[in-house]
C-alpha cells in the first residue's frame, strides 16, 4: 500500500508540465547529472547507469519520461505449456501511469539477455500505450524496425530470439546497471546512458544546467583562443567557480 500511495503522490503532485519536460530535453545526460550534483540530494556515484546498458540509437534526442517498472526473465520455459502469454495487467498499469512513459524492466536471469522481451511488435504496443522508450539490463532485438517507430531503446545486449521472455512482477523496484528505479521515477537518457532525476529538484534543474553550460562554454572558448595560458586559465577558473 505504501508503494501505491507513493506512486500516486508522485504522479499527481510532482509531475512536471509539458514545458518543464521539454526544457529537460534541451540538455544531455552529462549536464543534467552535473546539475543534480549541485543539490547534494544523493551520493554522486548513484542514480545513473554505469556503462553496460547503452543506447541502441545514440544519435536520438534525449529521452525524458516516467518509469513503469517490472521484472523480466527469458531463460527458462513455463511449468505448463510452451510459451508465456503477455500480461494485461502490465498494459493497464502503463495506462494508469503519468506520461510520457518509459518501460523499465530488470532482467532477473543469472545471465541477463538470453532472450529479448522487446522487438518491433512490443515497441509498437508500448508506443500505442503512450511509451517513448524502453530500458533494460537485458536484451532487445529487431533494431532497424524499432528505429523506424521512433522509439528509444537502452539495453545491455542485442539478442536474436525472445526465447521465453516474460514479465513476472509489475511495479517492482528495479536495478538497471547500478541505477535503482522506482515506479514513477523521472528518467533522462541519451547516448551517454540513463539517470534518474529526483522529483523535488526536477523543476530547478534546467536553470542550473543552463548556467553550467554557459560556464563550460566560456572555459572551452578560452582554451581555444590565442590568449590561452596556464596563468590566465587559473583566473578564468576562479571566475567560473
Amino acid at each position: 500500500m505504501a508503494d501505491i500511495e507513493r506512486n500516486s503522490y508522485m504522479a499527481d503532485s510532482q509531475r512536471l508540465t509539458d514545458g518543464e519536460l521539454d526544457q529537460l530535453r534541451q540538455f544531455d545526460t552529462c549536464m543534467i547529472a552535473n546539475a543534480v550534483e549541485t543539490f547534494n540530494v544523493r551520493l554522486r556515484n548513484t542514480g545513473f547507469t554505469s556503462g553496460n546498458v547503452r543506447s541502441m540509437f545514440p544519435d536520438a534526442p534525449p529521452m525524458v519520461g516516467y518509469a513503469v517498472t517490472g521484472w523480466l526473465r527469458s531463460g527458462e520455459p513455463p511449468i505448463g505449456g510452451g510459451t508465456f502469454t503477455d500480461r494485461a495487467d502490465l498494459w493497464n498499469k502503463i495506462l494508469k501511469s503519468p506520461t510520457p512513459r518509459i518501460l523499465v524492466l530488470e532482467d532477473k536471469d543469472h545471465i541477463p539477455g538470453r532472450g529479448a522481451f522487446l522487438g518491433d511488435m512490443h515497441a509498437a504496443i508500448l508506443k500505442a500505450l503512450g511509451c517513448i522508450g524502453y530500458v533494460t539490463n537485458g536484451a532487445v532485438r529487431e533494431l532497424p524496425s524499432v528505429r523506424k517507430l521512433d522509439f528509444q531503446l537502452f539495453a545491455g545486449s542485442v539478442a536474436v530470439s525472445h526465447a521465453y521472455a516474460h514479465i513476472f512482477e509489475v511495479g517492482a523496484t528495479v536495478t538497471i546497471d547500478g541505477m535503482e528505479v522506482h515506479e514513477g521515477d523521472l528518467l533522462h537518457g541519451d547516448g551517454h546512458g540513463v539517470l534518474t532525476i529526483p522529483h523535488k529538484i526536477a523543476p530547478d534543474i534546467p536553470a542550473i544546467a543552463a548556467t553550467m553550460q554557459r560556464t563550460e562554454k566560456k572555459v572551452i572558448e578560452f582554451c581555444q583562443s590565442k590568449d590561452f595560458s596556464v596563468a590566465k586559465l587559473g583566473e578564468v577558473m576562479k571566475k567560473t567557480s
